[in-house]
C-alpha cells in the first residue's frame, strides 16, 4: 500500500508539472501574441495609430515569463556541468 501511495504522489506531481510546462507556456505564448495584436491598432481612415498601453505591459509580461521558463530549463540541465566546470550550484546541486 505504501509504494501505491508513493507512486500516486508522484503521478499528481509529474501530471501537473506536465500540464503547466505542456500546455501552459503555449497557452501564455498565445496570450502574448493576441495581446500584441491588439497593443497597436492602426484606424481604418489612416491617421494616428492608437497605443492600448495595458495590452502593451501584459504582451512584456507574457514574453518575459516565457523567456524565464526557457532560461530555467536550460540552467536546470545544465547545472552538473556549471557546478563541476565553474563552481557554480543551482537548483541544489
Amino acid at each position: 500500500m505504501h509504494t501505491l501511495i508513493t507512486n500516486l504522489d508522484a503521478l499528481w506531481k509529474v501530471t501537473v508539472a506536465g500540464l503547466l510546462l505542456g500546455a501552459g507556456l503555449p497557452i501564455v505564448f498565445a496570450v502574448g501574441v493576441r495581446l500584441w495584436s491588439v497593443a497597436d491598432s492602426a484606424p481604418a481612415e489612416g491617421g494616428a495609430a492608437q497605443r492600448n498601453y495595458p495590452a502593451r505591459a501584459g504582451v512584456y509580461a507574457c514574453f518575459a515569463l516565457i523567456v524565464v521558463a526557457i532560461v530555467a530549463g536550460i540552467l536546470f540541465i545544465a547545472k552538473e556541468f556549471l557546478a563541476a566546470e565553474f563552481g557554480i550550484h543551482l537548483f541544489g546541486a
